[in-house]
């Protein structure tokens, strides 16, 4: 699909750079989502039509698309064999598949539950229950805008077993927090501590020797995606058979998996290599 594609062309660019960028390709989509989001509320305050609103967004979105895939990299060396769509991970990749599946798993638990945890648990009002996604959204697009230079800084291992730390502190203020704004620094917590980790992933498995990167980075999305669309239901059941407070602790233990699985991210991202035929790049 389309995600797949992106990423592997991102992964492409950034064999051409010879260093790490893939992080800055996922901030700029958080930086769209939020410009997106913060467009549609100012549209609608001002009454304007879905319908016209929607085709607006379409016909940018196609002329903007038009003039990007003018500068495309073609496909060259091990990037000509395609890879699926959808694909279960390898087994060199299971590592990075289970962080796959844990760092979505938490995005989608917070996008879906936060402002309900922050309403019912906490009895905030509506507008501060929103505030807790935002903290989360926001500190996610600082962090991935800031990761491509953090991961020169840190390497890429110190990088994926910070954020995993980071979710697990995030995950406790949040469930030791009798006031609504404590809760809100722990979800933008997880935001920071989330934010690379999924692109990372992305540029280790592209870079995995053995596996086409197509595949890698479907076998990733894969895994990925499906932490997102089960996380959400996942805490909903566990919450009818506790409570939310307790069933948002399953955040904190997907914490300490990335904690324990993050080693198998350094050793790809540790050198960015040039893909073959590809002319290496200058910023």
């Amino acid at each position: 699909g389309l995600d797949v594609a992106m990423n592997a062309q991102a992964a492409l660019v950034e064999g051409a750079y010879g260093r790490p960028i893939m992080a800055s390709f996922h901030g700029l989509w958080s930086v769209g989502g939020l410009l997106g989001a913060a467009v549609g509320g100012l549209l609608a305050s001002w009454r304007f039509g879905v319908n016209p609103h929607l085709m607006g967004a379409g016909a940018l979105a196609f002329v903007l698309m038009a003039v990007a895939t003018r500068g495309l990299l073609p496909d060259t060396g091990r990037h000509t064999e395609s890879g699926p769509t959808f694909a279960l991970p390898p087994r060199v990749l299971l590592p990075m598949g289970a962080i796959a599946f844990a760092v979505l798993f938490c995005e989608g638990a917070v996008a879906d539950w936060s402002a309900v945890y922050l309403r019912d648990t906490l009895q905030s009002t509506p507008g501060v229950a929103a505030a807790g996604y935002a903290g989360f959204a926001l500190l996610m697009a600082g962090g991935r805008l800031t990761g491509d230079w953090l991961t020169v800084q840190l390497g890429a291992m110190q990088l994926v077993r910070g954020g995993g730390a980071l979710v697990v502190l995030g995950i406790g203020l949040i469930v030791w927090a009798s006031v609504p704004w404590l809760a809100i620094v722990g979800f933008g917590l997880i935001g920071a501590g989330v934010s690379c980790i999924f692109p990372l992933i992305l540029s280790a498995a592209a870079r995995t020797p053995g596996v086409v990167p197509g595949t890698a980075i479907a076998a990733m999305a894969t895994a990925g995606y499906s932490g997102f669309l089960v996380g959400p239901p996942l805490i909903g059941l566990a919450a009818e058979a506790t409570s939310l407070r307790l069933a948002l602790l399953f955040l904190g233990i997907f914490g300490l998996l990335i904690l324990l699985f993050g080693g198998t991210v350094g050793q790809q991202n540790h050198h960015v290599s040039t893909p073959e035929g590809v002319t290496t790049l200058t910023s």
